[in-house]
């Protein structure tokens, strides 16, 4: 899919939050202001959470309590999955909550198989993302 603002990015993430159900871990990939956290907010509306959505990048986890609630992570400033269970955040992941997680890659293997993964990437336009969702580890399939 394609999105040419950041408002149309925050839209795709509205859509798939309705496609989202307690347990669901969404991992968010891409690079440095290519539009993870403005998806992230769009899905954090859809879900129903009010107050600003910004990235938790310096404090690792924000939460947020709506219908369903969600968990957004940002792993960018750990090393590896060794931070990841030193700083306890295994524990937010399942259960009744949905977590977006942004810088996956830092601790793949900290995380569940069973995932939907989001790649969002610059387009050609200045404002024009691609964004790729992917079922991985046998989680379901998912139309927008």
């Amino acid at each position: 899919m394609e999105t040419f603002s950041e408002l149309e990015t925050e839209k795709l993430g509205r859509s798939l939050a309705a496609k989202l159900r307690p347990g669901d871990v969404v991992l968010l990939y891409g690079e440095l202001g290519a539009g993870k956290t403005a998806f992230a907010r769009g899905v954090a509306r859809g879900l129903g959470v009010q107050g600003p959505v910004a990235s938790p990048t310096f404090t690792l986890l924000r939460m947020y309590e709506a219908a369903a609630p969600l968990r957004h992570f940002d792993l960018y400033r750990l090393a590896g999955e060794d931070d990841f269970f030193a700083a306890g955040l295994e524990e937010h992941l399942g259960g009744d909550v949905v977590a977006l997680v942004e810088w996956p890659e830092r601790c793949e293997g900290a995380l569940p198989k069973a995932r939907l993964e989001v790649r969002v990437a610059y387009g050609e336009a200045e404002n024009e993302r691609r964004i790729t969702i992917t079922p991985a580890g046998g989680f379901r399939e998912v139309v927008l």
